[in-house]
């Protein structure tokens, strides 16, 4: 243990440490940020409607979807899940390029998380809008109310704290993930820590990204907690 932080904890690299510290961390926390919450947007706006389309067009749904339109939106939603991120990146470059005219970048890297976090969000959607009361939707389809109407008016209020916590989870989740963009040019702590940690055996960066990417996943999981606390209804203050 004693060798361990003489070799790796020593002044020098103390030293390096902190000057990378001062001189690049606020700046790539900023481009972190940038790159989950922008990655987050764009994976809600598709997963959601999504996920409330897998729910609708179930066969037991409000509104039912042919069986082979929902194989294959279940099946391209597993597959997207199912492919570890590193290697998605890898394999969707050519799409990347195509789309922001470049494969490696700060916002290059947002298409693969995107692609790769939407199918998430979606099935995230689909608990929380399964879990509302099928009484409640009965009622507003006996009373006249449209699919549309029901799900905007009944489905999507009631599920508003569920789906908060599920978006907590997506953002904490791509957070991770730009972590792991760093290996393939992505820009952030993933990266500082990869360039300036990994590379120039400087355990002291490795370990202040760490700290900062685990703050921040604490400052979204309780700022999303409170909030979703806030919005349930039946939570009596």
């Amino acid at each position: 243990m004693n060798n361990y932080i003489a070799t790796y904890y020593n002044a020098e690299k103390l030293a390096k440490a902190w000057a990378v510290i001062r001189a690049d961390f606020l700046r790539e926390t900023g481009v972190t940020l940038y790159i989950t919450l922008m990655a987050t947007l764009f994976a809600i706006l598709i997963g959601l409607p999504l996920g409330v389309l897998l729910v609708t067009g179930d066969q037991k749904g409000i509104r039912p979807l042919p069986k082979p339109l929902m194989a294959f939106l279940n099946g391209l939603i597993n597959l997207l899940r199912s492919a570890p991120f590193i290697i998605l990146i890898v394999v969707l470059m050519p799409i990347t390029r195509a789309i922001v005219g470049r494969a490696v970048g700060n916002t290059a890297v947002i298409v693969p998380l995107i692609i790769a976090a939407f199918p998430f969000v979606a099935r995230l959607v689909e608990g929380s809008l399964r879990e509302v009361n099928p009484n409640i939707i009965e009622m507003s389809l006996s009373s006249g109310a449209s699919t549309w109407q029901t799900v905007y008016h009944v489905m999507l209020p009631e599920s508003v704290p569920s789906l908060i916590t599920s978006f907590t989870t997506a953002v904490t989740t791509i957070l991770g993930y730009t972590a792991m963009s760093g290996a393939v040019g992505g820009g952030g702590l993933g990266n500082l820590a990869i360039t300036q940690g990994q590379q120039r055996y400087n355990q002291a960066v490795l370990l202040a990204a760490l700290i900062v990417l685990v703050i921040l996943v604490q400052v979204f999981q309780t700022v999303g907690t409170r909030l979703a606390k806030r919005m349930d209804k039946r939570i009596k203050e």
